[in-house]
């Protein structure tokens, strides 16, 4: 009896062991996943802000909250169960489904360059009148975890590819990982930036001197810091937008843009000694940035002038 007892107790340890490396790996494999989706977090967590202009203070962080459970619903409910049953069954889908997010997110960023430059206005932006506050925030909520919806796949499509040798269960609880520590970061440094003005306002009335200069500080910034983000977001949807139809198209069989872009980026890495890095990296992310462009503004001139005049015709 003692012998068997013994025999359980080395079971249960060797299962503990077991478990404890299970887990050590798993945030392993987060950790790496996550990293390589830093870019596309940046990206998140640029674009976000946009969404929340034109509310009252008190409607900023009930509207991120609300997108952030639209983020964790993208993210747990729908993109997890569908990339574990995508490796699995047909991994042959990933990088076309990928390739059509990447493409509305070319045509995204196109449209705010397109009204940026005075073109025809497609949708509802801040300049126009806005008559029902409570549909005006349900249509910017719902806009934001669309387009966080194509960020959130591409974020669990980087996880993925990094646990792609692991068992299912590790993958998913790796994945589960990326999904929670990713929303909870993109969110709550969204909810920073959108406060900031409220912080700074909060400093001026109650600090210190060194407070009230910090404060005034804030709220000069927080208008630049919002224009910046506009920008910063608009570009990066189109940065990573370009880069992912460039790769998946690599993927597919289809080397010649991706070489192309490869290529200039290795040449001009070599010709500029020790800031090849950054600047063959900077010059990655601009091609890909106006092959997304030049993708978007194709998809937006089919939508809104081939499409709109022949269903005119009809009409």
């Amino acid at each position: 009896m003692p012998s068997g007892l013994v025999a359980l107790l080395d079971d249960i340890s060797v299962i503990a062991k077991a478990a404890a490396a299970s887990i050590d790996d798993v945030g392993m494999a987060a950790a790496k996943a996550g990293s390589k989706a830093a870019g596309v977090v940046i990206d998140d967590a640029a674009v976000t802000p946009s969404y929340v202009t034109e509310f009252t203070p008190e409607r900023e962080l009930p509207i991120i909250w609300q997108i952030t459970k639209g983020s964790l619903f993208n993210k747990l409910v729908i993109l997890l169960p569908a990339a574990l049953l995508l490796s699995q069954f047909v991994p042959w889908a990933i990088t076309p489904l990928l390739m059509l997010g990447g493409l509305f997110l070319c045509y995204e960023g196109a449209e705010k360059v397109i009204e940026k430059l005075g073109g025809e206005n497609h949708g509802e932006t801040l300049a126009d009148p806005i008559e029902d506050m409570a549909e005006f925030e349900k249509e910017r909520i719902s806009g934001a975890v669309r387009t966080d919806f194509i960020l959130s796949a591409e974020i669990m499509a980087i996880a993925l590819s990094t646990v792609a040798d692991k068992p299912l269960l590790s993958q998913a609880m790796a994945l589960t990982l990326v999904a929670v520590v990713i929303t909870i970061a993109v969110y709550g440094t969204v909810a920073l930036i959108v406060k900031m003005d409220d912080i700074g306002l909060h400093l001026v009335e109650n600090g210190s001197a060194a407070a009230k200069k910090l404060g005034r500080g804030l709220l000069h910034a927080m208008p630049r810091l919002l224009a910046m983000l506009s920008v910063v977001g608009t570009a990066a949807m189109l940065w990573v937008g370009g880069q992912i139809v460039i790769h998946g198209a690599h993927e597919l069989g289809l080397h010649g843009p991706s070489d192309l872009v490869h290529a200039v980026e290795k040449a001009v890495a070599g010709a500029t000694g020790a800031l090849g890095g950054p600047l063959g990296w900077l010059t990655n992310a601009a091609l890909s940035g106006v092959a997304g462009l030049v993708l978007g503004w194709i998809i937006a001139t089919v939508l809104h002038k081939v499409l709109k005049k022949e269903v005119g015709a009809e009409a």
